[in-house]
């Protein structure tokens, strides 16, 4: 009996474990919207993929890793001084202040005609209380922090007006699947105007064709 508690309670382990990695395997390399969001973090930071999902393996939230190479750029100190900082418990307006920072460095300029709710409404409601000169007194909270560093990062990387990036948050979407659809919606513009390139082109050459033929028929 004891023999077959043991062995059970082996292949309930092994079961477990391999269940995990196959998890973060899948997080690294087998989830595409994952990755991609990976990839467009690196390309924007100018960083290896790698370095990206280094920093995912030491349990910093896929939107939070933004953050890191935010705040370790204008710091100009290494990623891993910040993740380091964060493990210990630091929230990360006290990494910010910690580096001589302040929450000017978060601010994303916005339409002001735009009428901006949650998530961003308390953030902004912030910057647009005080006047520029007194926004080192601002005390972002983390959510807020997390949010204007992908806004930045999204909008700036795609070239994207950071309003339509505000949209997609108040709907509720994560980062991860705005990504995809400013990508996927990216994507579909160049092709459109890729379709609409080679329709003038084939135009052309049409009329380029029945020019030829109606100057053969006026020679005979």
């Amino acid at each position: 009996m004891h023999r077959l508690f043991v062995l059970f309670t082996f292949i309930f382990l092994s079961i477990g474990f391999n269940s995990e990695a196959t998890v973060d395997m899948g997080i690294s390399i087998g989830d595409e919207g994952l990755r991609s969001f990976y990839l467009a973090i690196g390309d924007y930071y100018r960083v290896p993929e790698r370095e990206v999902i280094v920093i995912k393996e030491r349990r910093i939230p896929d939107e939070e890793i933004p953050v890191v190479f935010f705040i370790a750029k204008r710091a100009r100190v290494k990623p891993a001084t910040i993740i380091d900082l964060r493990l210990r418990g630091m929230t990360w307006m006290d990494i910010t202040l910690r580096y001589h920072l302040g929450p000017e460095i978060f601010y994303m300029p916005v339409k002001e005609t735009v009428v901006i709710g949650p998530p961003y409404g308390k953030a902004y409601g912030y910057y647009k209380k005080k006047p520029r000169k007194e926004w080192k007194k601002i005390v972002l909270g983390d959510d807020d922090i997390i949010n204007l560093v992908n806004l930045r990062f999204m909008s700036a990387h795609y070239g994207n007006p950071p309003e339509k990036v505000i949209q997609l948050r108040e709907q509720g979407k994560t980062f991860i699947v705005i990504n995809e659809e400013i990508k996927k919606g990216k994507k579909g513009e160049k092709e459109k105007i890729k379709g609409k390139e080679k329709g003038k082109e084939k135009g052309e050459e049409e009329g380029e064709e029945e020019g030829k033929g109606k100057g053969k028929s006026k020679k005979d």
